[in-house]
């Protein structure tokens, strides 16, 4: 038995301590937000952040997670109030699919507390999350957005 902090609740999961974060968050917790795209930590559709940190949850193990404070795309908006990345997306258009975003979304987040003004080669050293509708160009216009705010 492990002991989850996921979006400020506490959540007690029966899992392996090898299990997956993403798969506690998932099918544990019942928390479907966080996806499942590659299983290797690559594409970034699992991305939560993990004591403020974006990681990709397929590739953090549970007992690496007990005691830290996670956040998944349902506990980024704050009182009802979308986050000001959430806010940009939807404003710019950016999800087709739809399936990336809110790892995307996440590691944007992440960008943006760490760096409130990223230039455009920060965004490709930082975002490395992969999209297969190709919507990059909306992503990137949707970060500077939300920097500005």
């Amino acid at each position: 038995m492990a002991n989850l902090n996921v979006n400020g609740k506490t959540f007690d999961v029966d899992v392996e301590p090898d299990t997956p974060l993403l798969w506690a968050i998932r099918e544990n917790v019942g928390l479907t937000g966080t996806k499942y795209g590659c299983g290797i930590a690559q594409c970034g559709a699992c991305t939560v952040h993990v004591d403020g940190v974006a990681m990709r949850s397929c590739g953090v193990l549970v007992s690496e997670a007990v005691g830290k404070k996670i956040t998944t795309i349902e506990g980024l908006a704050v009182n009802g109030v979308l986050h000001k990345v959430q806010q940009a997306w939807v404003a710019n258009d950016v999800p087709q699919c739809g399936y990336c975003q809110s790892g995307m979304i996440m590691a944007v987040a992440a960008l943006l507390k760490d760096n409130p003004k990223p230039t455009d080669q920060d965004i490709d050293d930082t975002i490395t999350n992969i999209c297969r509708c190709g919507t990059f160009k909306q992503v990137r216009e949707a970060i500077h957005a939300a920097s500005d705010v």
